[in-house]
């Protein structure tokens, strides 16, 4: 059976794609009137990071897909090259958001400048191979370095505006209580579900105390 998308999941892509393509728009906006300035921060890669660090159980693939592809054609870069790169990048950051989770922001946002970094260098070292339209590299530089410097404005903004928060490890263990007690609710003849929803978290304590007896006896 197919199983619906939580209310959380939908809300959270809704707010996303509405946030991303808010920056977009005024991205788009002609404020420099035709004089060539210094660049200005990749916000929108700033947000997928933070919400990839924070909330990756409301941003799925396709959705990052999505939001990007759509600055491709608006902004007429090569179409899916950056995609696939910021895909790559959220998705690095993704597997390592359990072991980033406790760190101190200080590291979260040097682990995020390198993969910004990163990000951007594999961009131009392909556009370099296949011959594409090169941005200067000064322009570049300045662009990551304001990027990286607006990564903590942006967790700060989306924290109080959007209220993006990291998921603790109670939230994640609550969310999954719910998840089963929603399923078991929606299959009341599905035993197993049920004595899922009723018993998970009975038997996640017992496994717990059962450890610690082991650990007792061996210290005896």
């Amino acid at each position: 059976m197919i199983q619906l998308p939580s209310r959380s999941f939908v809300v959270g892509t809704l707010v996303f794609l509405a946030s991303v393509w808010a920056l977009l728009f005024v991205r788009l906006l002609p404020l420099s009137a035709g004089i060539m300035g210094w660049p200005g921060p990749d916000l929108a890669l700033a947000l997928i990071l933070a919400w990839v660090l924070r909330r990756p159980d409301q941003l799925a693939a396709p959705v990052i897909v999505l939001a990007i592809l759509v600055e491709d054609v608006l902004l007429m870069r090569p179409l899916g090259l950056w995609t696939a790169i910021v895909l790559l990048g959220s998705e690095a950051a993704r597997l390592r958001e359990p072991r980033w989770r406790d760190q101190p922001f200080m590291v979260e946002w040097f682990r995020v400048g390198v993969l910004i970094g990163l990000m951007m260098l594999g961009y131009r070292l392909v556009q370099v191979v296949f011959v594409l339209e090169v941005p200067a590299l000064g322009q570049v530089i300045l662009q990551f370095l304001a990027t990286v410097a607006a990564y903590p404005l942006v967790v700060f903004g989306a924290r109080w505006l959007i209220g993006l928060r990291r998921l603790g490890r109670g939230d994640g263990e609550r969310s999954a209580g719910e998840h089963h007690l929603g399923e078991a609710l929606r299959h009341p003849h599905d035993t197993a579900l049920v004595g899922q929803a009723m018993h998970g978290p009975q038997l996640v304590r017992t496994g717990g105390g059962n450890a610690l007896r082991q650990e007792k006896k061996l210290a005896r």
